[in-house]
């Protein structure tokens, strides 16, 4: 099953999206700019195979729910994110603010 869910942080929309598989759930939380996701985002295949995108995104581990992604801390980001400002170590919730 795939949930589509609005999300406002600070005024700013997102889309929160969950997609339930077996044995695992796929989180990501977007808007125009970039994105943040669960484990399951590869962030070196976007810094090094798809690097001419220049992605914007950030993933946290660990996480079983979109609202522990907005509060978990970031493991990796990709280098387009480094330069908005985003780095590893910052909340969910904070990376997107710097996507706005």
């Amino acid at each position: 099953m795939v949930t589509l869910t609005p999300i406002i942080i600070e005024g700013h929309p997102f889309t929160a999206v969950t997609v339930s598989l077996p044995k695992t759930t796929l989180l990501t939380v977007s808007n125009e700019v970039g994105y943040i996701m669960c484990g399951a985002l590869d962030v070196g295949l976007l810094n090094n195979v798809l690097a001419d995108r220049k992605i914007v995104s950030g993933r946290a581990v660990g996480v079983k729910t979109i609202e522990q992604l907005l509060k978990a801390p970031l493991e990796s980001v990709t280098h387009e994110a480094e330069e908005l400002g985003i780095h590893k170590g910052m909340i969910g919730e904070e990376a997107l603010l710097k996507m706005v």
